[in-house]
């Protein structure tokens, strides 16, 4: 190809392909902000019967604060153009792990525990109702119950749990993964 050639094509190529509705970002969404504009998040309850006290409503908080760092999306009270609600359903934790003790005297201990967390959530997307889901979310943290108790770490635990089930959610709405 010539050299002329070459400039051109560069040139039109912008306008050949300014016609895309879609509009793609660096965090990987789908989002045509022509149309979808705004999201709302109900209050998410904890359901599950265990956790902190303030566990709904610090999920419901990093819910928004994720979707208003990784959208041009405006956070509106209700009736957003993508709406999310549902509630924490799980919240467990296990042993993993056990440890034999070589006194007969004393009990096997855990020598691992998991905590797991799971959150029902129900989107709704007003500007394409074929993307409308209810589904379950879940993750899990690790942790030695010899060296800590679940209180000491319980706090960072449900934060790291947190932050995976988001960008689960993220992924599964927006991104359309």
């Amino acid at each position: 190809m010539s050299k002329k050639l070459l400039i051109l094509l560069g040139l039109l190529s912008p306008l050949l392909f300014s016609g895309c509705k879609v509009e793609y970002s660096f965090t990987g969404t789908t989002i045509d902000y022509n149309v979808t504009n705004s999201f709302s998040v109900a209050n998410f309850f904890n359901d599950s019967g265990g956790g902190p006290a303030n566990m709904g409503q610090n999920f419901t908080e990093s819910l928004k604060d994720y979707f208003q760092r990784n959208t041009q999306l405006e956070l509106v009270q209700n009736n957003g153009d993508l709406q999310f609600e549902g509630a924490i359903s799980r919240y467990t934790n296990t042993p993993q792990a056990t440890v034999t003790s070589t006194d007969p005297n004393l009990p096997d201990r855990a020598g691992q525990m998991r905590l797991t967390i799971a959150v029902d959530v129900n989107y709704i997307n007003l500007t394409n109702e074929e993307e409308n889901m209810e589904r379950s979310f879940s993750f899990y943290q690790d942790y030695d119950p010899r060296t800590t108790s679940l209180l000491e770490v319980e706090s960072d635990l449900i934060d790291e749990i947190f932050e995976a089930i988001i960008q689960d959610i993220f992924t599964s709405t927006v991104a359309n993964w």
